[in-house]
Formats: structure tokens, C-alpha cells, sequence
């Protein structure tokens, strides 16, 4: 997309075959590129972006890693079915998903990140509203699991905008969306 304003921008990993995770949920075969300093782009990246959008179960996976909180200076929006009490930040949202993009996307800053999970990036496939993948390929297959991109969206046509190689197998592709008359 090369108008001016914010881009929604998924950055994420999958196996050969597709799959974000194991079927229970499992990241693990994550660990098969890690390399001591090696972030395959991530710190870059986070620098371009100031919003975050993230489901619930995926946002309480990445809280029990036991990680720091990554999004210390990010506006993050926590997507849930249910209703959640407004305790300061994050945000938990249960309205339309369109809408919030639309919101977000009218005001100034930087790009906004869908952090997953396969659901959230679904729902923005089914309004067309992702304008960027960055797709980071583990080199295993892993023969079941939770799908990246599930049946029944929309096509959509893409340009590659660059791919990467990294000595640990790892291959990095970064498209941009053509967008389509709607």
C-alpha cells in the first residue's frame, strides 16, 4: 500500500507447513532458529509501530513466558468475547474490530502490529484490513497445529516486498497487500 498514514502489519512465525503453534498451544519449535543476538528483525520492527492488537489467549501466553512485558510504551488493545472491568492498561476491547482499526488508522502515529493469534488475524483477513505480513518461516514441519491462515477468507493478492535468509534456516518473507476494489 503505498498511500501515507498507519499500516495494521503482522509479524509472526510459522513451520514449513503453515502452523503457528502445536495443536495445545505449543511454541517450542520456535527454539530451533534461536541464536545468541539474533532477533530476526523483531526490536527493528517494534520501533515502527506504537499500537498493538493481540488476542487473549495469545496475550496470556506471551505474559506466562515469563518474559518482561514487551510493550512497556505500546497502546495495546487485548481482543476478548467477554466483558472485561477497564483496569488502566492494556485495554481490553470487545467491540467491532473494524471499527477500532478504522479509529486508529484516522489518528496519527506509527504502524499498528497484530501480535496475533490465528483468530485476530483472521478476523482482520475477513474486513481485509491486514496491509502487511512479515512471515518468518521455521525450517520444520510439524504436521498438525493452529493454522495461520484458516478456509474461508478472502484472496488476496500480495507483493514481496523482500525475503531474508538466516544462518540458522530461518526465512524471512515481508509482503504488502494489493489492495482490490471492494
Amino acid at each position: 500500500m503505498s498511500e501515507k498514514g498507519r499500516k495494521v502489519v503482522v509479524f509472526i512465525a510459522m513451520s514449513v507447513d503453515g502452523y503457528i503453534a502445536k495443536p495445545n498451544g505449543d511454541i517450542g519449535f520456535l527454539s530451533v532458529v534461536e541464536l545468541n543476538g539474533e532477533d530476526y528483525g523483531y526490536s527493528d520492527f517494534m520501533k515502527t509501530i506504537d499500537t498493538v492488537i493481540i488476542g487473549r489467549k495469545t496475550y496470556d501466553q506471551v505474559m506466562e513466558m515469563g518474559y518482561d512485558y514487551p510493550y512497556q510504551d505500546k497502546e495495546v488493545y487485548i481482543l476478548s468475547r467477554s466483558e472485561r472491568p477497564e483496569v488502566g492498561l492494556p485495554k481490553y476491547f470487545k467491540g467491532s474490530l473494524k471499527g477500532l482499526v478504522d479509529e486508529l488508522k484516522a489518528n496519527p502515529g506509527k504502524n499498528i502490529f497484530c501480535d496475533g493469534g490465528a483468530d485476530v488475524i483472521n478476523a482482520l483477513l475477513q474486513e481485509n484490513l491486514i496491509d502487511e505480513f512479515v512471515i518468518s518461516v521455521i525450517p520444520v514441519i510439524l504436521g498438525e497445529g493452529i493454522p495461520l491462515f484458516k478456509d474461508g477468507r478472502p484472496e488476496n493478492q500480495l507483493k514481496l516486498i523482500q525475503s531474508k535468509q538466516f544462518v540458522k534456516g530461518l526465512v524471512q518473507l515481508h509482503y504488502e497487500r494489493i489492495p482490490t476494489d471492494q
